[in-house]
């Protein structure tokens, strides 16, 4: 094996074609956020996209696969971050290279698959490898020691971990609870003697001399909620292989981070960080969350604070604190994505395509946290210069709350100075604040629907694109809380699913259909309509009359009024997209999106507001092509000519082998399976109500169309006609009558403020006479009442003024709120600073405050206690002057 010979480019592209010349469709990789998977936070593994193939609620034109699939592990149970960078294999991002057969072959050809290619192609040394097979296995112990020639001295059996649950083993793997499950067997890599650790199964085998390098899963049983194992009709295979880890042996390096896509990326981080150490482990962690951030945005993740884009946040922050620890106070991190573009942009032209929109999310997260970072630093360094050897979880919490510091980044640079971090403290600062929307909890399982109830339905032909019913459907189940049952009665709620539906499934933010299902006796409302398992429509209800039995045939009519006006606003959306795009660039993707009877919601990637002029340009430019008519073309392509047609994916969506492509003449071309108008002029008219920002890059529009266009633009106009009565002028005068009381409210608001001035300048000029002195100091405390802040500040520093060596408190009490005003004349604020004084009163009052030694404000929520507060200022001048 010549280690010269291998780049991680290289590696991956060998996998694919030696898995492309043995039948397998090479697919690519799916986006790091699941589709129509509510339980994953991210892609962590090559299966996922495969998961309802295995499952057997998906078909695919092949039956044989592989992969080079991105993956992210850095949320919920792989919460391991903190070791990121350190560890010779822990990474935020990998590669999973990964071959799969889905009922086509078994064991034997996935053993010689995988030894060929490490000992035929790769070059490895035969007696360097081990592997692994569940205890029970002896199908593939014999394949191995038989067939392939393995000594037994170097296959280890690997049985149920002591005390575990049924088949908690390393190698026996399931999706969960139940379903498909199988043994699996595992391949290391021996670095040899000269590294630490014994082979799998022994007692120091977690040291780093074995490597798992691939594992291969064999689904060949079914698992039953009550443990027991039913063989899978058509078994399948799984594989995982580390694309850096088998990097790291092919180039005959022991750490990952030392494969030659990491050492590009090492000497970037150190050139934009300024680093000088080519060895420093703040490199490897730069290095590592490049990816992960990068591939995140590229697949439509942005920073926020909770979910997904909390995980971005985090990782973003931990890259950017390492900056921090090589001497960076202004944004580094975002030029590490040009040589990422550089060295990883063949294999995912997104990378490229979106280079400048990636590193723009980066800079901007990056300066709001420096702006904070520093502030954050000091206090974390004062803490541990001036506690025993724990954080404590105030500190903690308000590293997080007020400077952005997510909590393992506060323990990550705790662990480094050699100090614990109260966590009971901070989750229970945590639990005194209202939600704080962090948690990921929103990717927990959808209502559980048994597999029992659904799994010998036949998949749902759908009749909705050209028929709004179906005289001759047939009722082939009905699950009622989750279980199949025979029959229900009038009164119950329950899914209804059919052999064939004209009711469109919600998918693609289009809502379901409602209607009826009728037939002889009984009455089935349908009050919405979802997939279940990709393929087949539940149409959910209430039977309102007679008894309904699974078998039965019925007429299924969807309601066309309301399926007419959602198709309005679903082509409309089309349209409003591409407008988007016309007008504010190709950057536009949409990243959600919301059609319903009665509006549009269209949510989408951009930089700033979208500013009057361009929304008035958007709206005519959708008008337009309303006005033009075109007729709706749809067609079914292969995914990938499809895309060469221009037509445009949507982020989130999952799209199969064969996808629809809709196409409104040259203005819109989208994959969608949603339903449309005939022709675009179908949508009547277009109105946009509202655009507003919902996150960090990303702005909603709000829309209507067809005769929610008339009606909302019905409406303004008795609203228009409302105002113009009460105002006495013509409509088209209103807005010139509007200016003209508010001039005169600006006049009166002057003239009033000028009155407040000179009420207060009097009241100020007898408040003089109360002063006391102090230690020399003329010192005034009293109340003011109905002054606002400007007359409070006016009034102080004339009282300052009329003082000379003087302390003045002024306060005021207005609608149940206290305002305070504290000044110090300038011979004064080396010894006594209004900032401590305006804080010493506000905390009486229930409040807080701040400003410059010679002047400062406050506020507070007790005005019953200002009296007493005030009288306490003497006292206090005495004691600090």
């Amino acid at each position: 094996m010549n280690a010269s010979n291998w780049t991680t480019a290289g590696i991956r592209q060998q996998f694919l074609d030696y898995f492309r010349d043995r039948g397998h469709a090479v697919v690519p990789s799916s986006s790091l956020v699941p589709a129509n998977d509510p339980t994953l936070l991210f892609t962590n593994a090559g299966m996922v996209q495969f998961k309802d193939v295995f499952l057997g609620a998906e078909k695919r034109r092949y039956s044989t696969a592989a992969t080079s699939q991105k993956c992210v592990r850095a949320g919920g149970k792989h919460n391991d971050l903190d070791q990121v960078g350190y560890t010779a294999r822990h990474h935020t991002f990998f590669e999973m290279l990964g071959n799969f057969s889905f009922g086509d072959y078994f064991k034997t050809e996935a053993i010689s698959y995988s030894w060929s290619l490490l000992t035929d192609v790769f070059g490895l040394e035969a007696d360097r490898l081990w592997v692994t097979v569940y205890d029970s296995d002896d199908e593939a112990y014999a394949i191995w020691r038989d067939q392939i020639g393995v000594p037994e001295a170097r296959i280890v059996r690997i049985g149920d971990k002591p005390g575990g649950q049924t088949h908690e083993s390393d190698n026996f793997w399931a999706m969960g609870d139940t379903g498909p499950c199988g043994p699996c067997t595992e391949i290391f890599y021996d670095h040899g003697p000269g590294v630490d650790g014994g082979p799998p199964g022994s007692a120091d085998e977690d040291g780093d001399r074995y490597i798992e390098i691939w594992n291969l899963v064999f689904m060949q049983y079914d698992r039953a909620a009550d443990g027991t194992l039913a063989p899978l009709p058509h078994p399948c295979v799984d594989t995982g292989m580390g694309l850096e880890r088998i990097a790291a042996v092919l180039q005959g390096v022991h750490s990952n981070y030392a494969i030659d896509l990491f050492q590009t990326l090492i000497r970037a981080a150190a050139e934009v960080s300024g680093c000088d150490e080519p060895q420093n482990t703040s490199l490897n962690v730069i290095a590592d969350h490049i990816r992960a951030c990068a591939f995140l945005i590229t697949d439509g993740v942005l920073p926020s604070r909770d979910g997904r884009g909390y995980v971005l946040r985090r990782i973003i922050r931990r890259a950017v604190r390492h900056g921090y620890m090589l001497g960076r106070r202004e944004p580094f991190f975002h030029r590490m994505v040009k040589p990422l573009a550089e060295v990883m942009g063949e294999a995912y032209p997104d990378l490229r395509n979106k280079q400048s929109s990636i590193e723009e999310v980066l800079r901007d997260e990056e300066q709001r946290f420096f702006r904070t970072l520093g502030t954050g630093m000091g206090i974390l360094a004062d803490v541990m210069a001036n506690s025993g050897e724990t954080i404590d979880g105030q500190t903690a919490f308000l590293l997080y709350d007020t400077y952005g510091f997510p909590l393992d980044l506060t323990q990550d640079i705790a662990r480094e100075k050699g100090f614990a971090v109260d966590i009971e403290g901070f989750d229970a600062e945590m639990r005194k604040q209202q939600e704080r929307g962090r948690s990921a909890s929103q990717f927990g399982a959808q209502a559980r629907i048994s597999a029992d109830a659904i799994g010998a339905l036949p998949q749902t032909e759908f009749l909705g694109y050209e028929h709004l019913t179906c005289d001759d459907a047939r009722v082939v189940g009905i699950v009622r809380e989750g279980d199949g049952v025979a029959s229900i009665v009038a009164g119950q709620q329950a899914m209804v699913f059919l052999d064939r539906t004209p009711f469109y499934a919600e998918s693609g933010g289009q809502v379901g259909d409602t209607g009826t299902i009728r037939g002889e006796g009984f009455e089935f409302r349908v009050e919405d309509t979802q997939k279940v398992g990709g393929t087949l429509y539940a149409h959910q209800g209430t039977l309102t009359e007679g008894v309904l039995n699974v078998g039965e045939t019925a007429r299924a009519r969807v309601e066309a009024d309301r399926r007419q006006a959602i198709v309005r606003h679903h082509s409309a959306t089309h349209l409003l997209h591409a407008a988007l795009k016309q007008v504010l660039g190709e950057h536009v993707e949409q990243r959600g999106s919301l059609v319903a009877p009665d509006h549009l919601r269209f949510d989408f990637t951009h930089p700033n507001a979208v500013t009057a002029g361009e929304l008035r340009e958007i709206e005519s430019l959708v008008n337009r092509e309303v006005c033009r008519n075109v007729a709706a073309q749809s067609d079914i392509l292969p995914f990938d000519d499809a895309l060469q047609t221009g037509a445009v994916a949507l982020f989130g969506e999952k799209y199969g082998d064969e996808v629809r492509v809709l196409r409104f003449g040259e203005f819109s071309v989208e994959l969608c399976g949603g339903t449309h108008v005939a022709r675009v002029g179908d949508i009547g008219s277009f109105k946009i109500v509202e655009e507003s920002s919902i996150a960090s890059g990303i702005r909603r529009i709000v829309a209507v169309a067809g005769d929610a266009a008339l009606e909302y633009v019905q409406t303004l106009e008795d609203r228009l006609g409302e105002a113009a009565s009460r105002l006495k002028v013509a409509p088209d005068a209103v807005g010139e009558r509007i200016e003209q009381i508010l001039e005169r409210t600006r006049v009166l608001e002057r003239e009033l403020e000028e009155l407040k001035t000179k009420a207060a300048s009097a009241s100020g000029d007898e408040l003089a006479e109360n002063a006391s002195e102090v230690n020399g100091i003329k010192v005034l405390a009293e109340r003011l009442d109905g002054a606002d802040p400007k007359v409070l500040r006016s009034t102080v520093d004339r009282l300052k003024e009329r003082l000379g060596t003087a302390v003045v408190v002024l306060g005021s009490v207005e609608a149940g709120k206290v305002r305070l005003a504290a000044g110090v004349s300038p011979d004064l604020t080396a010894r006594i600073q209004a900032g401590n004084l305006v804080n010493f009163v506000a905390q009486q009052v229930g409040g807080k405050g701040g400003g410059r030694p010679d002047f400062a404000q406050a506020g507070g929520s007790k005005p019953e206690e200002l009296a007493r507060a005030l009288l306490s200022v003497p006292a206090w001048v005495s004691e600090n002057s």
